[in-house]
């Protein structure tokens, strides 16, 4: 659970230092975006990244957390 904890952890940051876009409909109504299309090229590919590889992990952790919450109580 620790590990979850941690990995957790991990992904609310990595998700908080995401820059927003005004795409959607609140991006229309407000009219053009102003900044780039694709900002820095290289920071928003590696941020999305590592975003599906913490989220890949947060699933793993939690169904391996549940898995053996499952079998130890099994056991009792």
């Amino acid at each position: 659970m620790g590990i979850q904890a941690l990995v957790s952890l991990a992904l609310i940051i990595v998700v908080a230092t995401q820059t927003t876009k005004n795409e959607g409909l609140t991006g229309n109504i407000g009219g053009p975006v102003t900044s780039s299309f694709k900002g820095k090229p290289g920071m928003e590919e590696q941020i999305r990244k590592i975003t599906i590889y913490v989220c890949i992990a947060w699933f793993a952790v939690s169904l391996l957390t549940a898995g053996v919450s499952t079998l130890v109580s099994f056991h009792r």
